[in-house]
């Protein structure tokens, strides 16, 4: 975390019934695209570089294996507003800075949740809204009865951003139900300032609501490219470790590690793609808990980690570059184990070879040497 900005956590809301969307379960379980829900939301604020950790607020008879991964379960209460203040106390004094979000907005954007961030700058209070564009009428039996100035209406939105302490004790103070937490912040007198929201940043309320966040979904796509590249240099062994299988040789590869340069090549592909550093930032080989462990570890790790930021792992290409061993032989075997690591099918998976024509430590036979490329999709 960086020092030098107030720290931020998101506390989204997900105890509602939800039963105007239809279904047989709660609408923030049920599956949009390729994801639920629930998923697509937590994702959007993992993503964000300055969100420091993830509540996720739950109805108590909600399963644990239906949590998504990386976030703190804390159990809701009778009304959203309850929730809201089960989720703010579960995390009271540890946070400069809070994200309110509902979890059946799963669209939210960066700019948005940056929007937001910017707004409490200068304000107690933040939140997105879209001013009414349409007229607005007042009806009666069915009949219009008259008609509403639109003039300064808006159409609020969420995340809403507050300072931690102040919104927590405006929920402790406040009487009754409230629409939201604006309402609850301004009945404690505190000021806040509307920042621009996105219509996609829309509410699933209805069965219809699915259906324009699926045309949402269709029409954006993110796509992610990085590339790795990793060197291990021989030692004593009867064997080397290469993309996740044991292969038979005269000598070892050395590392901290079981010195796996094929899956430590994918790795650092994967978390360049997300811009999340390299594989010795999150598995430090100075930290001698990571002495010999098994590689298929830290590529797991990554490929949760791309999951957890919204990203779906559409291919990764490898290539081996040594005189010895010999690749080919083993290659469809590496395929498959790497096709298995990163829960993708085959065809999306390339292992090949190549020599350096006996040039540099290579072509001396001095070890071995990777690169690779992984390619990420979002929406």
């Amino acid at each position: 975390m960086d020092l030098n900005r107030p720290s931020v956590v998101a506390v989204i809301v997900a105890a509602g019934r939800g039963t105007r969307a239809g279904g047989e379960i709660a609408k923030q379980w049920q599956t949009l695209g390729r994801r639920r829900v629930i998923d697509w939301t937590c994702a959007a604020f993992s993503a964000h570089p300055f969100v420091d950790e993830i509540v996720l607020v739950v109805p108590d008879d909600a399963p644990v294996d239906w949590m998504p991964n990386g976030v703190r379960v804390v159990t809701g209460g009778e009304s959203r507003d309850a929730s809201v203040l089960n989720g703010l106390q579960a995390v009271e004094g540890r946070f400069d800075l809070v994200l309110i979000h509902d979890g059946a907005r799963p669209l939210v954007s960066v700019d948005v949740i940056d929007g937001v961030l910017n707004g409490l700058k200068g304000a107690q209070g933040a939140a997105p809204a879209l001013a009414v564009t349409d007229a607005l009428w007042r009806g009666d039996a069915g009949k219009v009865s008259g008609t509403q100035d639109r003039t300064d209406l808006y159409r609020a939105q969420t995340p809403q951003g507050f300072h931690l302490a102040d919104i927590l004790a405006a929920h402790r103070s406040h009487v009754g139900g409230a629409a939201d937490d604006v309402e609850i912040a301004r009945a404690a007198g505190m000021d806040v300032v509307i920042v621009a929201g996105n219509e996609r940043n829309l509410k699933i309320t209805t069965p219809e609501d699915f259906d324009r966040a699926e045309q949402y979904l269709e029409n954006t796509v993110d796509i992610r490219v990085g590339n790795g590249f990793d060197v291990h240099r021989f030692g004593d062994g009867d064997h080397v470790v290469l993309c996740g299988i044991k292969v038979p040789h005269g000598r070892g590869l050395q590392g901290h590690s079981d010195a796996d340069v094929g899956l430590h090549t994918i790795t650092d592909a994967i978390y360049g793609a997300l811009a999340q550093g390299d594989i010795g930032q999150h598995f430090p080989p100075s930290d001698p808990q990571w002495k010999g462990m098994a590689s298929h570890v830290f590529l797991e790790h990554a490929r949760d980690l791309a999951g957890q930021m919204g990203f779906a792992i559409s291919n990764v290409d490898c290539t081996l570059i040594c005189e010895e061993p010999k690749i080919g032989p083993h290659a469809l075997t590496m395929r498959e184990k790497i096709s298995e690591l990163l829960q993708i099918s085959l065809d999306r998976v390339s292992v090949k070879a190549t020599t350096s024509e006996q040039l540099g430590f290579t072509g001396r036979r001095e070890g071995i040497a990777c690169m690779a490329t992984a390619t990420l999709v979002k929406g």
